[in-house]
Order: C-alpha cells, then structure tokens, then sequence
C-alpha cells in the first residue's frame, strides 16, 4: 500500500489521539533509521546530520544517539540556532552534547578517513514549494559531498526538496542513495523521475503507524511480503519437487548469456537445470557450465515441446538464425515461460504471436529500449508513465505479467496489485544482470508459484544479491558484475527470509 502525504498526516494524528507521544514515535523511528544506516554502511566512520527545525531533526539525532557508541563520528549542520529548533529535537541535540561537532561547511571541512554517511533531517512530509534559502544551501552541500566526497546519503521519510504526493524535484533537491520511509511509502516516491532522488527505499514500521487508508493497489516489494511467497521446502522434498528448469539460451558469440542464466536458475534453488542448445553451441558452452547444469543438444527448438519442463526461460544471447521454431514455442508452450532478450525483439518484429499466445503463461522482462520495440505495436502508449504503461500492456492480457527494468522495477499482472522493486544500486548497469533475472523467474516459477509473485520475488533478490556484494566484500557498487550477483543470491535469499532491509 501506498499513502499520500494527507493520508500519513491523518494516521498520526489518529495515533495522537489514542494516547501515542511524538516523543515514543520519534524514538521508534530514530532506532529503525540507525538500523538502516547499519545495513548499509556496516563499517563506522563520518556521520553528517543535516537538521532543519522540526521533528525530521529529532529522527535524525535520535539516530546518531544509536549510533555514537558504535565508534561513529558525529558531525551536525544546523539550518539556523539550536534555540529555534522544536523542543523534541532541540532536548535530543542538547543529550548529544560534545559527542556532536557543528560545522560552518561540510564541503570544506576535512573529514577522518573512513566512509561518510550524510543524513537528511532538514524537511519531512509536510514541506510544499521551494526550500527556503537557507535549506537549499544545506541540501546543496549535502550533494556536493555526495558527489565530491561519495559520501553514502541517506534521507528520511522522503529527500527533502522532493515532492511526497507528486515527485516533483525543487532545485538542489537532496540527491538520496537511500531512503529510510517512515511507516508507510509515499506515493510521490514511486513517480517516473523521482528515483534519481529517492534512490534505494528502506521502511522502517512503526508499530503505531501500521494502519492507515491508501492505494492498495499497490504494493512495494519487502521481505515482510515478499517471504510469504516463497515456498518452504518440506523435509522430504527431492529435486523434481525443487522444479525443472529449461533454458533456451546461447549462440555462438553470444554464451555468456546462457552461462549467466544457467548460474541464476542454480543459486535461486532449481532442481534441475537444462540448457537446451544447438548442434554448433554445444562444444563451446558445456565445459563452462557449472557442473549441475545439463546440456542437451536439440535439433529442433519445437522438440522442447515434448519435453517435461515446469518453467522455461528463452531468449538470453540465443541470437536469430532460428526465429521460426522459438516463435512457435512462443505460441505452442503451456509452461510458464521467461520471455527475454532476444526472444522480447522476436515478439516485437512478430506481434500477431504475442496475440496468439493469449492466455498462456507468460513472463516478459524488457528493459526500456526492448519495451520500445514491443511499443511499436502499440503508438498511442508511448509517453505514458511507467506505471500505466505496464498496467495497460497486462491490462486485457490475464496471462501476461510484465516486468519492465529500471531503476525501480515495475510489475503488473491482470487484477494483482502493481509491484515496485526496491532493491539494487547503480553498479548493476552492466552486461548480464537481465541474464541472471531470467534464470532466478524461472526457478521460482518452476516451484509452482504465481509468475507475478516470481517476478516479485527474482526482482528483489537480484538487486539485494548486488547489494550484498558491495556490502560483503567491502568493495565498490562500479565492481559489481553479473556473476557477483549470482555468487551472492544465496545471502539475498536469507536476507528475504530473516531482514527488514
């Protein structure tokens, strides 16, 4: 569910009126904001309060006090004097004493070495219009540091300077790598163009604040839904049970894909993994497969049709020069099927079998240059949001669930709720990733779940999985490489099991 801004304001005050503090609520808050700044920057160093005049102030001081005995720094830039501050933040500032150092200019100031971490105290939910002179000059510095300094910034409940109804950005908005929501999701959050700014999304509930009215047409991807989906595996389970995969992938110059796909269908927990390949692919693939993954030679791509697969994935590298047979397959097969890459461009120069395949089972994962191939069919869609863009293209289609890439996943299928993703970085703009997805889909979809809740559930894993390797190996997002993330699906699945992340 998604709120707007009214909605959030409307909770609390019916959370006021049952007898809840501001002074619990904003400890509540405070503790889950230090958790997230734990999850993503585990090693202490420089940690930069910008603080405005409200309570968003107080979330933030609340945070540094959990964090201080840590081995955290604490660093503060106030928007104005300390006396003009609330009395909730103003009392919190005052406790922190001389652990807290308030600085002329974080651009200019010489921080330790060591990671820095910039918090967003300076405007919560209920700012509207521009930032006033003297908060644009701290959101400013705030950018700079993030740009110049790369420090990690974390904003709370929304970047302030970002619209929390509509997305809309004032200059020198605060430029967010994640944002640590209060509660329930904004709305504005999940607008086309406010994930520059937003970046990745952390809730942090508070237990007063669970209930509220909003679109509950919507669902934000997390692990406290996300985990009810997966499967629990019985103690008797054997391989056949853990789904069949097939994969159609691969073709000369192009076995990178395959392998990738192959490696993600594994580590997601397949039972059994086949990799269906041509004649000439087969000498050039099998010896760089993992082990588990058989490799079978077909001379006909329709032959796959006799074959007993509880999910396919078709189309990662698996090249043109045998249009005709993966079409039919396309059009011919009952599995639920990953359609990809390669496969996504076959459909978009041949609408006529996206129609045939009516109410079959079919999963597209387009990035935005392969939905504007398939939009060729469709000329009034083009301009449309991202979100009703997706829900028009499954809209009349019950069998079609549409996972569209970017930088916050959208997924619709016929009469479920719209799912946005929230995990990943940008160190996962490389070759590959859209290889990894596929093979993940497919495995949960062979474990006979919704191929909604498998795009759900491949979407958050893979972008957790990059994030655990940055986290985990101590490195930066720019290393991250495909194959990283499939080395790290097995920690991203634990995450989704046990973490709030």
């Amino acid at each position: 569910m998604i709120v707007t801004c009214r909605q959030m304001q409307e909770c609390e005050e019916a959370a006021f009126a049952r007898g809840v503090s501001a002074a619990a609520l904003m400890e509540e808050a405070g503790r889950g904001i230090a958790n997230v700044v734990r999850q993503f920057a585990p090693r202490a160093g420089s940690l930069v309060l910008f603080l405005g005049k409200g309570n968003n102030a107080g979330d933030a001081l609340v945070a540094a006090r959990e964090l201080v005995a840590e081995g955290w720094k604490l660093y503060a830039r106030l928007s104005g004097e300390p006396a003009g501050m609330k009395a909730l933040p103003r009392a919190h500032l005052g406790v922190l004493g001389s652990h807290i150092r308030l600085l002329e200019d974080a651009t200019t100031f010489d921080f330790p070495a060591g990671p820095i971490v910039s918090l967003d105290g300076l405007l919560g939910i209920g700012a509207q219009g521009a930032m006033r002179p003297e908060l644009q000059k701290l959101a400013f510095e705030m950018n700079t540091l993030r740009r110049q300094r790369h420090a990690l910034t974390i904003a709370m409940d929304i970047p302030s300077g970002l619209d929390g109804d509509h997305g809309d950005a004032c200059e020198d908005a605060v430029e967010a790598d994640v944002t640590a929501v209060v509660a329930q999701i904004k709305a504005g959050l999940l607008e086309d163009g406010a994930d520059h700014y937003v970046g990745r999304i952390a809730r942090v509930p508070l237990s007063a604040l669970s209930q509220s009215v909003g679109d509950a047409q919507v669902e934000v991807l997390t692990p406290r839904l996300l985990r009810t989906w997966l499967p629990r595996r019985a103690n008797d389970m054997h391989k056949g049970d853990a789904g069949r995969v097939g994969i159609l992938a691969g073709s000369p110059g192009f076995l990178g894909a395959a392998e990738l796909a192959c490696r993600g269908a594994i580590r997601a927990g397949a039972g059994l993994v086949t990799l269906l390949v041509k004649e000439e692919v087969y000498p050039h693939i099998a010896a760089r497969l993992p082990a588990e993954v058989m490799v079978k030679v077909i001379d006909d791509y329709r032959d796959v049709l006799e074959m007993r697969f509880d999910a396919l994935a078709i189309g990662p590298g698996l090249g043109f020069a045998h249009e005709k047979e993966v079409l039919e397959v396309l059009k011919r097969s009952k599995s639920p099927t990953i359609v990809d890459a390669d496969a996504l461009t076959m459909l978009a120069q041949h609408p006529e079998v996206m129609d045939a395949m009516g109410k079959l089972p079919r999963l597209m994962t387009p990035h935005p240059g392969e939905m504007d191939r398939l939009l060729r069919n469709f000329p009034g869609w083009h301009g449309m949001g991202r979100r009703k863009l997706a829900e028009s293209f499954t809209a009349a289609t019950p069998g079609r669930t549409l996972l569209l890439k970017g930088t916050r996943t959208v997924i619709t299928t016929h009469g479920q709720p719209t799912l946005f993703n929230t995990t990943g970085h940008p160190g996962m703009a490389s070759g590959g990733m859209g290889d990894v997805l596929s093979g993940v889909c497919a495995t949960f979809a062979a474990q006979h779940i919704t191929l909604h809740q498998a795009a759900g559930l491949g979407a958050w894993v893979c972008g957790r999985a990059a994030e655990r390797f940055v986290i985990q190996e101590s490195t930066a997002m720019e290393a991250v490489g495909a194959s990283d993330v499939t080395a790290h699906l097995g920690g991203a699945m634990r995450d989704l099991k046990e973490g709030s992340f």
